[in-house]
């Protein structure tokens, strides 16, 4: 009884804090130790691969066993996709894509038409930037003015670009990488047989829905068809971007190509397995070189080329500081909390009741969505969950994805319903609003993609 009074009281302490912005992986990373110690003190042992030989001792090498765990193949594997992202971003080949993609919206003369394709379009941009705020950034520099000139109102603009980062079904997502590992099998795996089934009818059922609330608030405002003046700001965020030749946008998305072609075309017709055994990892390093080599032949300067090639490690950093030092923190938490005991008493509870994996998925998704509400991001509570869920639902019978899955995109998609969150604030002081106006222009579509992710997760696999 104890140890539940306790786990609660820790896990209501670890949400306020996040929720307050305090940085996630510092309250985490404390509080498993605390967590740990406490453990320790009330007689429940800690167990590792290497013992210390003293009690007082092992949860450091509890510690040490998450780390050497986190900082494996996944951990590796999200620093080196950063790693790619920031190199480019310096060579402008993110910049290229998003000019390529603008093109043919400037052509488009409908502006409410524009809403939902513009939607789409630009969570595609999310399998290049996974940055919300960055790719915020960018889009308000760079598409911002195109959507306004054609006629589509400030804050329809604004809430269309603030919700372009949301749940694009991509093996490179970090998330994405980080599921996989715990279902046992690849991202490319995931993504298409259990991440794709859910998110790409959740995007389009957003996108429609997009078009109409944003329709309804500029008819009831009056702000439809609102000429544009060119704002001298905007100007500014975009006067630094030197567009590269447009044939670079293919680079963000050589990733992609090649681990499509790796796993797809290259299979051994009787087995159905590839026949070349290539990992993310792996089709990153290929990625990176050739617009290394490409960059090397246009601009004909190699020790600027070999300084550049630094951006990958500085980005391979970035991912560390960013990602997996997250999901080491959240690791750790969850290790305290089976070491209290609290996993067991929550799986022994919920055994024998009928409609446990419903349960199961309410829980955990609106623990995600409300944390991730009140601090902008609920990422932390997926990464710090996702290690449990499955053995939680292998020893209740119930499957993984029902739990993991509506978790993962609830997290991401609350992002841009919350008004403290980075992506909501970037877009609302370019528009010179209050970040609660965008809030109201987001929530509508946003809780709409929340619904059907639980539904169709439910529909599939409960």
């Amino acid at each position: 009884m104890y140890e539940i009074l306790i786990s609660i009281i820790f896990l209501i302490t670890v949400g306020y804090l996040v929720a307050k912005n305090y940085d996630a992986k510092i309250i985490l990373f404390l509080a498993a130790f605390a967590l740990l110690y406490i453990s320790v003190f009330m007689g429940h042992p800690i167990e590792t691969t290497t013992p210390t030989g003293s009690i007082w001792l092992d949860p450091f090498a509890k510690a040490t066993d998450v780390f050497k765990m986190q900082m494996g193949i996944v951990g590796l594997t999200i620093m080196m996709l950063f790693g790619f992202a920031a190199y480019m971003n310096h060579i402008g080949a993110n910049d290229a894509m998003v000019a390529v993609l603008s093109k043919p919206i400037k052509k488009i003369r409908s502006v409410y038409i524009l809403v939902p394709i513009v939607f789409l379009l630009g969570n595609m941009l999310q399998m290049v930037l996974p940055s919300a705020a960055g790719l915020a950034i960018l889009l308000m520099a760079t598409l911002y003015p195109a959507l306004r000139t054609a006629g589509m109102s400030p804050l329809t603009a604004g809430a269309v670009i603030a919700t372009t980062a949301t749940i694009t079904p991509t093996p490179l997502g970090s998330d994405n990488v980080v599921v996989a590992q715990h279902l046992n099998i690849t991202s490319l795996e995931y993504v298409m047989k259990y991440h794709a089934k859910i998110s790409i009818p959740a995007l389009l059922i957003m996108a429609f829905t997009h078009l109409l609330w944003q329709r309804y608030l500029d008819k009831r405002a009056g702000t439809m068809n609102v000429p544009y003046t060119p704002d001298h700001s905007l100007d500014k965020m975009g006067e630094k971007i030197v567009i590269p030749p447009l044939w670079y946008a293919i680079f963000p998305i050589l990733p992609i190509i090649l681990l499509l072609i790796f796993n797809l075309v290259f299979l051994d017709h009787e087995t159905g397995k590839p026949l070349l055994k290539m990992g993310l990892p792996e089709i990153t390093l290929i990625s990176m070189l050739i617009p290394i080599f490409i960059e090397l032949i246009r601009k004909r300067n190699f020790k600027q080329s070999i300084k550049d090639f630094n951006l990958f490690f500085e980005g391979m950093g970035q991912g560390f500081y960013q990602v997996v030092s997250l999901i080491i923190a959240a690791g750790l938490f969850v290790e305290a909390l089976k070491s209290i005991g609290i996993i067991t008493m929550l799986t022994d509870s919920l055994n024998d009741v009928e409609g446990a994996g419903p349960i199961l998925m309410f829980f955990f998704s609106g623990m995600a969505g409300l944390i991730g509400f009140l601090s902008g991001s609920g990422i932390a509570v997926f990464h710090s969950f996702i290690k449990i869920i499955p053995e939680i639902t292998q020893q209740m019978d119930v499957n993984t994805v029902l739990v993991a899955l509506p978790m993962q995109l609830t997290a991401n998609l609350i992002r841009s319903a919350s008004p403290v969150a980075a992506v909501i604030i970037i877009v609302a002081s370019v528009l010179k609003v209050n970040p609660l106006t965008i809030v109201k222009r987001t929530s509508v579509p946003v809780f709409v993609g929340i619904f059907t992710c639980l539904t169709l997760s439910y529909y599939f696999y409960g």
